[in-house]
């Protein structure tokens, strides 16, 4: 049985890492197999659970294992012939050694071949949960195109590799003065992309696989988790929970924070209207930092009180968008209404959508910019709005 899988991503600083923690430590304590991973280049994940961390999965509690992936031993292992192909070819043309093998490794690759681990601890059979601390949002959502480009690769170059490496080997040496890739490189590189195609059909499980969004209740922030939902979203990602940390509790109220707090009620409002119906998870924020099993039990308490943290916490895709030349829909799902008045007002990315005095805050990717509502209506606990394109009129 394949394993429940939980991906937590969110800006930076916002303390992704300790919910990831909390929730590995939850789980593990209901006797479940638990493994915690990080993928995030910072990896402070042993800093939060107080334990050294390795390559591999480490032990730290009869039930919890935590595991520091190293994306240089990734690459080595996935990427080698390929990064000496380039190295090779990069130091032909007077680049340095040194910049040369900087230059080797394609931006955003750490996340992908630390990614390649979660793929290989989803198939093993070995664990009843994961939980990934994934890096910051915008390396995360870097990946969610790979699978579409991958796809293009195997498609269209792989079944030719062979007659282009022929017709192109003496053009290559004769006139370019640049060796071709041997067939250790194209090897990894098809390796490579069948391996993006299996994560994008793992991540797309989701009767066990889902994405958890971190914020903390400040604006920017809660735009930035915005525009990843909607992207979550439009890629068939299932999010089943966003978890909005560091809330001022009323007992500041009278106090220096009191002003913060009451801004931060108001960005909570717009989290509410934003996310929903996913559930909000929220944390107090605590009076010391949040590092080891005390705190981090305290933090898993706040989020989940006597709840499943490995639960699939909402099982559908809250938004789907299709995209075509000159025309656009986007269903979303809006449970508490049934009947009346429906308002739409696009604002630059923004469409905010009224349906009875209920409100729904929705981030547009940009290339819907040039975009309009034309229609919207209601099916079955669903609002499904069209948008014309700029060359429609």
């Amino acid at each position: 049985m394949a394993p429940r899988t939980i991906l937590y991503t969110g800006k930076g600083g916002v303390g992704k890492t300790s919910v990831a923690a909390c929730t590995a430590r939850r789980c593990a304590a209901a006797g479940a197999r638990t493994l915690v991973m990080s993928t995030d280049p910072a990896h402070s994940l042993a800093d939060a659970l107080e334990a050294p961390l390795e390559g591999k999965p480490t032990g730290i509690d009869a039930h919890l294992f935590g595991q520091q992936v190293s994306a240089q031993e990734e690459m080595e292992r996935n990427w080698s012939a390929m990064q000496d192909w380039l190295g090779d070819l990069l130091m032909r043309q007077g680049v340095d050694r040194i910049s040369a093998e900087e230059l080797t490794v394609p931006p955003g690759a750490d996340e992908l071949f630390s990614l390649l681990q979660l793929k290989h601890h989803y198939e093993s059979g070995d664990w009843d949960v994961i939980v990934v601390d994934c890096a910051p949002t915008g390396e995360t959502l870097r990946l969610l195109s790979f699978p579409d480009v991958a796809r293009w690769w195997l498609e269209r170059v792989f079944p030719w590799e062979k007659q282009i490496m022929a017709a192109a080997a003496p053009i290559a040496r004769g006139v370019l003065d640049m060796p071709l890739p041997g067939r250790p490189a194209i090897a990894e590189i098809r390796h490579l992309v069948e391996s993006l195609l299996t994560m994008h059909e793992l991540l797309r499980d989701h009767e066990h696989v889902s994405l958890r969004l971190v914020m903390t209740p400040d604006r920017m922030v809660i735009a930035e988790a915005m525009r990843t939902f909607t992207y979550l979203n439009l890629y068939g990602y299932l999010t089943d929970a966003v978890v909005v940390n560091r809330v001022f509790p009323p007992e500041v109220d009278g106090t220096y924070f009191s002003a913060w707090r009451e801004r931060q009620q108001e960005h909570l409002e717009l989290v509410e209207s934003a996310f929903g119906p996913v559930p909000v998870l929220w944390a107090p924020y605590f009076e010391s930092e949040v590092v080891g099993p005390a705190m981090l039990d305290r933090l898993a308490e706040a989020l989940f009180d006597d709840g499943d943290p490995a639960a699939v916490l909402h099982a559908k895709l809250s938004q789907e968008l299709v995209v075509g030349h000159h025309s656009a829909r986007l269903r979303l799902d809006l449970p508490f209404a049934e009947r009346g008045d429906v308002s739409l007002k696009k604002i630059g990315l923004e469409l905010v959508v009224r349906v009875d005095g209920q409100k729904r805050t929705i981030m547009l990717p940009p290339g819907l910019a040039g975009f309009r509502p034309r229609e919207a209506k209601l099916e079955e606990g669903a609002l499904q709005v069209t948008f014309e394109g700029p060359d429609d009129g």
